[in-house]
């Protein structure tokens, strides 16, 4: 074989090799720009303790990305909410400040606010979240990124094939083992989201999470953001 058919053949019949940071590329390429700059919806929260329910309740959660993210709960005039920027989270209660801690969530990232940075600080951020791009593994319904295998213990997540979306996290950064599944995505414009999801610490489940009443790219006052002087959901 001539060595310009070998070439020709290598174009047509070698596929790229998938890494993390092929598919992050991947991802960005199709939702950076596109993607819903604000996500409200009302959530069925269940907390569960020894594989029962022991409450339900309903919180009101607001997003503007990349990094604004406050939480409602139970009756939106109560008071009760938590405020996440993007290195504390503030609690309130009755509309006063009770707690401030750190905001080790990186889960409004990973869920949507990797969109508005740049690819190469994109990937930065993942490093510092300690998740190693280094390593990679797929099946034929998952990329997964942060490891090398299924079994791995390691901070890792798992986008969806077709939609590169993410469909799982793991995480072990606080000596256990914290996993978020989602599911039942719904597409809003050029973006999607999960409708439910469920959380495990060390494979006990503790939380499942309803949407409803989803709503993207509505108006949102920016200041119900503001940890320093407390505003009210309307």
């Amino acid at each position: 074989m001539k060595p310009l058919a070998l070439i020709l053949f290598a174009l047509i019949f070698i596929q790229p090799h998938n890494t993390s940071e092929t598919v992050l590329a991947k991802m960005h390429a199709k939702y950076a720009g596109k993607w819903m700059k604000s996500f409200s919806f009302t959530q069925t929260t269940e907390t569960y303790f020894n594989d029962s329910l022991i409450k339900t309740a309903t919180w009101y959660e607001h997003i503007v990305y990349p990094d604004k993210f406050r939480i409602d709960f139970g009756d939106k005039t109560s008071g009760n909410a938590a405020i996440f920027t993007p290195d504390s989270v503030y609690s309130f209660r009755g509309g006063k400040l009770q707690n401030t801690f750190s905001n080790d969530d990186d889960l409004t990232f990973i869920l949507g606010g990797m969109y508005f940075h740049p690819l190469d600080s994109v990937k930065a951020i993942f490093g510092r979240l300690g998740y190693n791009l280094g390593k990679f593994h797929e099946n034929d319904s998952v990329y997964v990124i942060g490891a090398d295998s299924t079994n791995e213990a390691a901070n890792q997540f798992w986008v969806d094939r077709h939609k590169l979306v993410v469909v799982k996290f793991l995480n072990y950064s606080h000596g256990e083992k914290e996993e978020g599944i989602f599911y039942n995505h719904k597409q809003f414009g050029n973006s999607w989201s999960e409708t439910a999801c469920d959380f495990y610490i060390n494979d006990a489940l503790v939380q499942k999470e309803i949407y409803r009443n989803c709503k993207a790219n509505a108006v949102i006052d920016l200041k119900i953001f503001n940890p320093h002087k407390f505003v009210q959901v309307q």
